[in-house]
């Protein structure tokens, strides 16, 4: 139930850019399978400016991270662009023996795809191209925090055994996950978020197989 009053509410959310006439631009995808508690998306190929670090902690490491990809959006790149916020602003957490690599993805809108602007080289950014794939997906509201994300990823994992019983379907990157955030740090009320895991193997719903690399 709670899952779905999310899934509401950000539809509602999106309606409400659209109608207001602050459209922005998100990662396009097709729904191949929904329960209550999570969905499993077709995301189509698409582009992302990306800023990397080492840490320990997701808050801190995502806001030293997105300090960096908000200076280029905001003109230091070479061409001096500033570019049109878009949505959600992904944190890929990927665990080692070494530590914990937080990178934090803007999605570039289809004017920029092929061809974005060229960051100022001291940003150290990275323009990612992923491949369609497929993610599985759960909501959840209020702020992206440590301990509320160790508990949604559980959940979502949780969900996945019991749906990939006897599946052929595999997950992928067993010790990386992503947080994906919709809203401003500014928004106290109505935040979604969400958890993706990337899987593989659904032929049946055109879920491509990478080898965990997208």
């Amino acid at each position: 139930m709670k899952m779905v009053k999310g899934l509401l509410v950000l539809m509602a959310y999106l309606s409400f850019l659209v109608v207001s006439g602050h459209a922005i631009d998100s990662p396009q995808y097709t729904l191949v399978y929904s329960q209550s508690d999570f969905q499993i998306r077709l995301y189509r190929q698409s582009s992302w400016m990306s800023a990397t670090v080492h840490g320990a902690s997701f808050n801190k490491s995502t806001k030293d991270s997105f300090h960096r990809v908000y200076k280029y959006i905001h003109g230091a790149n070479l061409n001096a662009s500033h570019l049109v916020m878009t949505a959600p602003v992904l944190t890929s957490v990927t665990s080692s023996a070494h530590g914990s690599e937080y990178t934090v993805r803007f999605f570039l809108s289809p004017k920029y795809e092929e061809s974005p602007p060229q960051p100022y080289p001291e940003l150290n950014l990275q323009f990612d191209k992923w491949r369609s794939h497929c993610v599985a997906v759960r909501v959840f509201s209020g702020f992206a925090v440590d301990d509320t994300i160790t508990k949604e990823i559980k959940a979502l994992q949780t969900s996945l055994d019991g749906y990939l019983y006897g599946n052929p379907a595999v997950v992928e990157e067993k010790n990386s996950y992503t947080i994906a955030q919709y809203n401003a740090s500014y928004h106290l009320t109505g935040r979604i978020n969400e958890v993706w895991i990337n899987i593989s193997g659904l032929t049946a719903e055109g879920c491509p197989s990478y080898g965990g690399k997208y």
